[in-house]
Formats: C-alpha cells, structure tokens, sequence
C-alpha cells in the first residue's frame, strides 16, 4: 500500500508499507489486546489513511468482516455492535457527550494525538477500555501500546531527543522519494519526528520535534502547554500552535473549545502553576470546534493562520 502522511506541518509524503509490515502490525495488535476469533472491528476513520486501513487489516486477519461507517456519528459507533474500535480524542470525547456507558466495546484503541487526562479519566469512569496509541503512517500505524512497545518493535531515544523505532512494522521508504527516505534513517532505526523520553520503562511523547515554539530564545513544546491548558476545567478542547510576533519571534497561542471561556489572565495563571512562566499563552482564541484533517487528527495548519470558525 502507499498511504499519504497526514499533512498535520507540511506537504503529505507517500509512505510504503508492504504487505508483511501490515501484517506483522495487525497480528501483534491482535495479540496485545487479547482479541478473540469472530469479534468485530468497526473502521469509522477513513481506510485511506493507516489508522483506517488497519482496523481493515485487523479484520482480515481475525477472519470477520469490519463494520464500516462512512464518518463518525456517535449515535451510530454506540449502536454498531461492534468488540473493538480504533478512536481519536476528539472522536472519544463526542462519544462520551451523548453515553455514560462505553462498556459495550472490548477495546476503544485512542491515537493520532495526545489524549488529555481528563478525558481518559471520564472514558475510564464510563467503563472504557481505552488503550492509548503511539506510532504514525511509516510504523503502519500504533505500534505503542500504553507506552510499550507491541512485540517485535523496540524503541530508543537519540541524543536529539527524537524517538526511533525499528522493527518488522516500518516502512519500506517513501514513494519516489529515495532523499526523504535517507534523511529519515539512521542505522537501521527510523527517527521520528517527535520528541520522547522513558517514564519507568514506558514511552512518554513529548510533542513534534518541529512543532515547538521559540518564543524569546525559549523552546516550548506546544503538546505539553496544550495538555495543560485542556485539563482546565472550563475547557473542553485544547490545541496550541506558534504565530509570529514581531517582538517574541513566536507567541504562544492557545485555541480552545469552551461554553465560558476562562480569560487570557485565568489561563496565564492556570499554566504558569505548572509549566514555566515563559511557556504560558500569550493569545487565547475561542472557537466552537478544533478543525480536523480526514484521520481526525488537529489541523494545525488551520489553526496556525488562523483558518478557524469562532463563535
């Protein structure tokens, strides 16, 4: 298969992934999540990207036919009949608004973004079964489950901080691209664009490599402000991005989902208790919902330009 890459910072590239790799990925997800001959998939991510394709993959492999939904209705999920299904946040957090009652699913698997702890809480207390996911296109998808490696694949950290994967799940290179395919190999490993360390043996994700924020000579890594600013209780949704500023070089911009809005000043504050000073929003912009590219993840392109609806 050649699946685009999601586009979230740049131009989408064509990933590789032979049949073996999509194989070997299905088959340990399968054995890592315990699931059983006969039991379902529903696929309700588009099967063009990987997230999409594998809950097809898994199916094949577990002998069932995938129940496939043509977008996301979570009226519809709740009422699939449905064992396993493969979310993203925000798709996890429409769900939790209209049932209290998640039970009905095996396995919710959550990935293409960093889930806030609030909502894993809230999930949990509705009796999900949630299992995070970590991995992208060129790793056919998660192959990190809840911080650990699924067989087969190891992890390391390099001295830049990016995190690098090897195993039988990575990519074969990107299509018509033998430059990028280079640049994105080291030794065997594949570097990923994202920034890890290890928390008591567990993968911990940082946020992008190229999606950290300088503003007045200080990195700061949007996904970690971002994951703070969507545990305040007034907010519903969070994503955080760099715009320029004639002054600072970068500010910190921090868009979230909220019915009443703390002020810039209460979030300031809010992030400041936990991060420092320098990481804390300098803007704060309102909108009625984070924009999503096809596999669900943010489109922080949109929110970068300010392409966004507010209420």
């Amino acid at each position: 298969m050649v699946i685009a890459t999601s586009g979230t910072t740049g131009t989408p590239k064509g990933v590789q992934l032979p049949a073996a790799a999509l194989r070997a990925s299905a088959a340990a997800s399968l054995e890592r999540l315990a699931a059983r001959p006969g039991e379902r998939w529903l696929c309700c991510l588009p099967p063009s990207h990987v997230s999409g394709l594998q809950v097809l993959v898994r199916s094949l492999l577990g002998g069932t036919e995938p129940i496939i939904h043509d977008g996301f209705s979570p009226e519809a999920v709740l009422a699939a009949g449905a064992d396993h299904v493969s979310l993203v946040p925000t798709q996890l957090r429409r769900l939790l608004a209209v049932s209290a009652d998640l039970s009905a699913f095996r396995t919710i698997l959550l990935g293409g973004a960093a889930a806030p702890p609030d909502l894993l809480a809230a999930a949990r207390a509705a009796d999900a079964r949630i299992v995070t996911t970590y991995g992208m296109s060129e790793t056919c998808g998660g192959c990190v489950y809840d911080g650990r490696p699924l067989d087969g694949v190891d992890l390391k950290i390099g001295d830049d901080g990016r995190i690098r994967i090897s195993g039988p799940v990575v990519f074969s290179g990107y299509r018509l691209r033998p430059d990028l395919t280079a640049a994105a190999r080291e030794d065997g490993w594949f570097v990923t664009s994202d920034l890890g360390t290890f928390d008591g043996g567990r993968l911990r994700v940082l946020g992008r490599a190229d999606d950290v924020i300088n503003t007045g000579g200080q990195k700061v890594v949007a996904a970690a402000v971002a994951e703070v600013v969507a545990g305040h209780p007034a907010v519903a949704d969070a994503a955080v991005v760099g715009r320029p500023d004639p002054e600072w070089g970068e500010r910190v911009v921090a868009v979230v989902v909220s019915s009443a809005p703390p002020s810039l000043a209460e979030l300031r504050a809010f992030v400041k208790e936990r991060l420092p000073a320098y990481a804390a929003p300098a803007e704060l912009v309102v909108v009625t919902e984070i924009p999503l590219l096809a596999n669900g993840k943010p489109d922080l392109a949109a929110l970068r330009y300010g392409h966004i609806r507010e209420p």
